[in-house]
């Protein structure tokens, strides 16, 4: 009967060491898992931290775009700040040169009628001459026909050649005057063409920096654009980053909890 139960506890024993070597087994099988998952979680943690140093780059790149960008952008404003200035300023000239030219016209104008009044005293004065020497004609046969008249007609010769002197250099007064208006006109004409082609240089010129102020903005508007989608992009890393960063807090946590579990399996 000893011996039966001694059998009987070894049976008990030897089936209480089976089920404790099953136990181990489950537990060494557990275990090698949790160290192949441990060991992806590893490799996966270093994945993303070489992708994160990656990405860090990229973002440092990206980052001195966007500062180069920003600098180029304030130096296009700048130089669309200058093209205003010189545009108000070259408009304000070609008023003043529209004005000018106003005036000059103005001018010639005024110098023309004087001319025309000139031209008719001129004509008026001619006539009266043609006068006075039929009237001369007229005396000199009177002074022919009647010898007693001849000093009379000598005083009245005298007087009319005076007259006639008198009108022949106020004639030469006029012409010279005419003449001299003629070439103030022919100066004011060319000063007139001159401001022409002045006002129609700077007409072209302003056109050019219009078309130039034009090319600036269209490029300012296409670096707003790039800077926005480059700003988006910018956040859609940031936003990765966070997102692998709290991936690798997961693996952090993942990785503490197995550390427990594994310092627990030792200690048992």
């Amino acid at each position: 009967s000893t011996i039966q139960k001694q059998r009987h506890e070894l049976q008990l024993l030897i089936a209480e060491l089976k089920d404790r070597e099953k136990e181990l087994n489950d537990m060494v099988a557990v275990h090698q898992r949790q160290l192949l998952a441990w060991e992806d979680d590893r490799q996966r943690i270093l994945t993303l931290a070489e992708r994160c140093n990656i990405l860090e780059n990229e973002l440092h790149k990206r980052n001195e775009i966007i500062k180069t960008l920003t600098k180029r952008l304030k130096l296009l404003e700048s130089q669309q700040n200058d093209s205003k200035t010189t545009l108000e300023h070259t408009q304000q000239k070609f008023k003043e040169l529209s004005q000018k030219a106003t005036d000059t016209t103005l001018h010639c104008q005024v110098l023309e009628e004087k001319n025309q009044n000139l031209n008719c005293s001129v004509l008026e004065l001619s006539a009266k001459i043609g006068q006075l020497q039929a009237r001369e004609q007229e005396l000199l046969t009177m002074l022919k026909l009647k010898d007693k008249d001849i000093l009379e007609a000598t005083d009245h010769i005298t007087e009319f050649t005076s007259k006639f002197k008198q009108l022949e250099s106020a004639l030469r007064a006029a012409k010279s005057e005419e003449f001299s208006i003629n070439k103030e006109k022919q100066d004011f004409k060319l000063r007139l063409k001159e401001l022409l082609l002045e006002t129609n240089k700077l007409k072209d010129d302003l056109c050019e920096k219009m078309k130039e102020n034009n090319d600036q903005r269209e490029e300012i508007m296409h670096l707003k654009e790039q800077n926005c989608y480059l700003k988006n992009e910018l956040a859609l890393s940031v936003e990765k980053a966070n997102r692998k960063d709290q991936l690798l807090q997961f693996a952090k946590s993942k990785q503490v909890r197995t550390d427990t579990e594994l310092s627990s399996l030792r200690q048992v």
